[in-house]
């Protein structure tokens, strides 16, 4: 098992390969960022007795300790709004960026991930699905509009959850451009970027979310994001009590300026 500083410094390293972005008089001079880290959390408190799943359960003084340690060492939280420009407009962005995505739409994810992030300044980025909004352990309409206002990005993560690719037409629309449409509507944001569940999709789904009008979608593909798979963000997942995972992998990657991305098949693993 890992401890996170150990694989974080891993993270440094690989965005040391490529040119961080720098703040420039013309944001159009701006350097672009090529590989940006994107991590992916679930639920930030422990797990009860018996959950099904719970490594997806990181504890809020593990995500504060964690959050704590990518400001010490320089990192600087972000959207995935903001990196899009930075890829397609040269906009700036800080020196070392790091997007923070919560997947679903838990209650812990306000109560305990919120506080943590208004006090280093960072926005976090909530890919809600839509069922969760108002359940038992999920998030309140009042608590994501207090997202929202804090300066937090919605994402659409659909409806139900349902695994895409067996859809037939008229319901892979309807959790895709559905999800977006009920998004926008109900917190009056715009939601440009989608979260496939539990990481499954193919070319028929990238396709539906190609033409709902999204800008960009995550995986659970492990790996840094690149410009070049928008429908494809790779980003790295944060487990319970091990950080992040799978980061030595990507350590060789540190030396090259400008990475492929090459595609990987969806793990089907939950987010």
């Amino acid at each position: 098992m890992t401890d996170f500083p150990t694989v974080v410094t891993a993270l440094a390293l690989m965005l040391g390969g490529s040119e961080p972005a720098r703040e420039q008089p013309q944001p159009q001079h701006a350097v672009v960022v090529l590989r940006v880290p994107i991590l992916m959390y679930h639920v930030i408190e422990d797990p009860p007795a018996g959950a099904p799943w719970p490594q997806l359960y990181v504890s809020a003084a593990e995500f504060a300790s964690q959050m704590a340690w990518l400001d010490r060492n320089g990192f600087t939280g972000t959207t995935l709004t903001e990196v899009w420009r930075n890829w397609h407009h040269r906009e700036a962005l800080p020196p070392r960026p790091v997007v923070i995505t919560f997947d679903d739409g838990y209650r812990s994810v306000f109560e305990n991930a919120l506080p943590v992030l208004e006090d280093l300044g960072w926005p976090g980025v909530l890919n809600l699905k839509v069922d969760n909004v108002g359940a038992p352990w999920g998030i309140s309409e009042r608590h994501v509009r207090k997202l929202a206002a804090a300066g937090w990005e919605l994402g659409a993560h659909t409806i139900t959850h349902a695994d895409l690719r067996t859809l037939d037409d008229a319901a892979l629309e309807r959790e895709v451009a559905g999800s977006r449409a009920r998004i926008a509507k109900r917190f009056g944001v715009p939601v440009d970027f989608f979260c496939y569940p539990a990481g499954r999709y193919d070319q028929r789904v990238i396709a539906a979310v190609r033409h709902a009008g999204f800008l960009g979608a995550t995986t659970t593909n492990e790996g840094l994001a690149t410009a070049g798979h928008p429908f494809e963000l790779r980003r790295v997942r944060v487990s319970r009590g091990d950080g992040v995972r799978g980061f030595s992998a990507l350590r060789a990657r540190s030396a090259a300026s400008r990475g492929s991305g090459s595609r990987e098949p969806s793990s089907g693993s939950h987010g």
